[in-house]
């Protein structure tokens, strides 16, 4: 049996010969126990390493790796505003979020890691086996080497199964990109106290919980491929599937893959952004104090100062600047049968860190709080639909952390609504229609979903 395979009867397994799912998570609640960790704020004279630059340009690490915080202004003809600043994190290394895989018993295995970042809002969180930046690895920390670096450095071309490089959040991240990597070993890999292995099936039920599975893993996760129905295999699997059906079928769908490749090179042609750097000093409409940057409406997001102490790091303490959400956000996709197969509403959105103008979003993305405000409600699509959906009409609806490592506490409502037969399958214009098999296609030549769109993608159960 392929690979492919391999992933569908992982997704559909939740009896693990190791650990069930309550097992998995009293191990979380204990690696929390056992595990010291202390966050606080300081001032950014507290900062140990890191300083505003001599020309005030930006705040950064002095052996100039890791990151820096820089001011941006935003010109584009995308939306209702044209011209804004804003701070942004610039990372440009490319770090590795990637997983060790084996088989047991005819069942692929992935072995998770419970890991603590500072920004977590429930200090422990599954991740991928490994996840860690170049600096990291690189040990410019003075730092021990992260668990199982080798394992992905010295990887045979015909161990990898996933291999892409994603973005990430393009509101907070100018232009940053990781390598997503899933590697299948056949030799013993010893468990280390803080990782568990679990099956796919298993990490998609723990991701339509509240914050119990990191960004990382679910972008990694949503990297994989299912096959097809071509598949006899994948044809029974899916019969009662409606959701695997969308992700193997490539029938039935309402626009073929070159209509939605014309929707999006049209977008980018018509729509323009230019970034350009500024002082972070010199930000339009933003604060700096000795604690934080921040607008002057306090909304969006602030960046601040904190000091980290964590057990069972590369380094157990030192401090740094973070993001701050103002508040919490909503992300949703919308879907309904089409032809007898799911389709969902897409929508290409701009932000200022993309790397190529515009990326697909889900369905409502509102990462700001914006979303209760009555002017949001009634002017931007679906989100009164998202906000009104019926308790029948919710697949899943949890809370989930952002990027612990660069983003302090900030989690976003994540939901996915099936409307039903009556909702109109006429779309306003950057938005269309797409099954799950053709976002998986785009999700393979990087640089199209975006990280919230993926992170949805990630979540749906195929049980």
């Amino acid at each position: 049996m392929d690979e492919i395979n391999k992933y569908i009867i992982s997704a559909l397994t939740v009896n693990s010969q190791f650990n069930n799912l309550q097992q998995i998570k009293d191990w979380i609640c204990e690696q929390n126990i056992k595990t010291y960790v202390n966050v606080k704020k300081v001032s950014f004279e507290e900062l140990d390493l890191w300083n505003f630059s001599n020309d005030k340009q930006n705040l950064s690490h002095n052996s100039g790796k890791f990151f820096s915080i820089e001011g941006i202004d935003v010109k584009t003809n995308w939306g209702g505003v044209s011209h804004w600043q804003q701070p942004i994190i610039n990372q440009p290394e490319i770090g590795y979020l990637g997983f060790i895989t084996k088989e047991f018993n005819g069942v692929l295995y992935f072995l998770l890691q419970a890991k603590i970042e500072p920004g977590n809002v429930n200090c422990v969180q599954l991740s991928p086996t490994l996840q860690a930046t170049k600096s990291n690895y690189s040990q410019v920390h003075k730092g021990k080497k992260p668990n199982y670096l080798e394992y992905f450095q010295n990887a045979k071309p015909s161990q990898i199964l996933v291999d892409q490089l994603q973005s990430e959040q393009g509101a907070r991240f100018l232009r940053k990109r990781n390598r997503n990597i899933i590697i299948k070993v056949e030799e013993e890999v010893p468990v280390l106290d803080n990782f568990i292995w679990a099956t796919l099936g298993q990490i998609k039920l723990l991701m339509q919980e509240d914050n119990l599975v990191n960004m990382d893993t679910r972008t990694v996760i949503s990297c994989i491929p299912y096959g097809s129905l071509t598949q006899s295999f994948v044809f029974e699997l899916s019969r009662n599937n409606p959701f695997l059906y969308s992700t193997c079928s490539n029938s039935g769908d309402l626009h073929t893959f070159d209509d939605l490749i014309q929707f999006i090179t049209k977008r980018k042609c018509e729509y323009d952004l230019e970034v350009t750097k500024v002082s972070i000093h010199k930000i339009d409409k933003w604060i700096k104090t000795e604690e934080t940057i921040k607008h002057v409406d306090d909304k969006f997001f602030r960046i601040i100062a904190t000091e980290v102490s964590i057990e069972n790091r590369e380094v157990v303490k030192w401090t740094q600047p973070m993001v701050e959400p103002a508040q919490e956000g909503i992300c949703a996709f919308i879907c309904k049968e089409i032809n007898g197969k799911i389709h969902f509403i897409v929508q290409a959105k701009l932000e200022a860190g993309n790397f190529d103008i515009l990326e697909l979003a889900p369905t409502v993305q509102c990462l700001t709080g914006n979303y209760i405000l009555e002017s949001s409600i009634n002017f931007l699509p679906f989100l009164k639909e998202v906000l009104n959906a019926s308790k029948e009409q919710i697949v899943f609806d949890t809370l989930q952390s952002e990027e612990g490592g660069r983003f302090y506490k900030e989690q976003n409502r994540n939901l996915l609504i099936k409307v039903n037969d009556d909702f109109n399958e006429v779309l306003p214009e950057n938005y269309i229609w797409m099954t799950l098999n053709q976002m998986q296609m785009f999700i393979k030549f990087n640089n199209y979903l975006n990280i919230q769109a993926r992170s949805l993608i990630a979540a749906i159960s195929f049980i």
